[in-house]
């Protein structure tokens, strides 16, 4: 299958936000370079390349000193790309992984010795399907003797029915980009609650990123934001927010990271609120070197 060309935005604004110090993106991703870490053929995406030195330079211009790298699906459980990004800023910069339900014991202390911290499950139609819920609580009582965690990316029509099983999860549980909620839908929208009961389990976390995929507007996203300013102000010690460059899959042309870095004090709106979102939730919940 022939490569994508690049889609990342090549020339990020200067985002008038400052952030604070230790400030950390817990979800972004490296593509590549596909001639030295190859996609998996079973990807239904095979996008251009956007390696670490890419994504390091954005993170230096925008102010992050901390990282978490999920893992893609378009490198499949081949975790070298990521593996290879975390070696170079170790300590620094974490990692999320794609890995079976059934993965090893060894297997998950080897990924933890190069800095991974949880396992990620797809449930969206664009990729390759996750676990059962059978499946999922089995493994998070043996993540949880590794102090790793869960994180789900699943389509908003699926948090209801997913909730009762993740509420009985053993380890954290991260719901990615807001639970992919429709922003044109509203904030009483069935998903949406489903998503706040769900976030009352205090094991549970949530992202507030993906503004711009949850908008049915263009940049500067506006119809997203009042969902992200209700999660942090409801649940302000389990929330994270992420870039998620290079936006992979992205409706149109790829997002100005240096607008969505300008959403941040519109979701936070407090000083206080966005060290929690931006440093103290991922330092506690990653564990990050001080």
């Amino acid at each position: 299958m022939t490569t994508a060309p690049i889609t990342y935005h090549p020339a990020p604004s200067a985002p008038a936000f400052t952030m604070p110090k230790g400030a950390c993106d817990t979800h972004c991703h490296v593509f590549g370079p596909a001639a030295v870490f190859p996609y998996d053929p079973a990807s239904k995406l095979h996008p251009g390349d956007a390696p670490k030195d890419k994504l390091f330079a954005l993170h230096d211009s925008l102010g992050i000193e901390r990282c978490v790298i999920v893992h893609s699906g378009v490198h499949g459980f081949d975790t070298r790309a990521t593996a290879d990004a975390l070696a170079a800023r170790q300590g620094t910069y974490l990692g999320v992984a794609l890995m079976p339900h059934d993965v090893s014991d060894d297997d998950i202390a080897r990924h933890h010795d190069m800095g991974f911290r949880g396992i990620r499950f797809n449930y969206m139609a664009h990729l390759t399907p996750g676990a059962t819920m059978e499946q999922l609580l089995r493994l998070s009582e043996r993540l949880a003797r590794f102090d790793w965690h869960l994180a789900i990316h699943m389509d908003n029509a699926l948090i209801e029915s997913m909730a009762p099983g993740l509420a009985k999860a053993s380890t954290p549980v991260i719901i990615d980009h807001m639970g992919r909620i429709d922003a044109s839908q509203g904030l009483d929208q069935a998903p949406f609650g489903a998503l706040q009961r769900l976030m009352e389990n205090e094991h549970m976390w949530v992202k507030v990123s993906g503004c711009e995929r949850a908008s049915r507007q263009d940049a500067p996203y506006a119809d997203a934001v009042p969902f992200a300013r209700t999660l942090v102000e409801k649940f302000p010690d389990r929330v994270l927010w992420g870039t998620d460059w290079p936006h992979p899959n992205f409706r149109a042309d790829p997002p100005d990271d240096g607008v969505l870095v300008d959403l941040i004090p519109q979701m936070a709106q407090t000083a206080e609120l966005q060290r929690k979102l931006l440093v103290d939730n991922p330092m506690r919940l990653y564990r990050f070197e001080k």
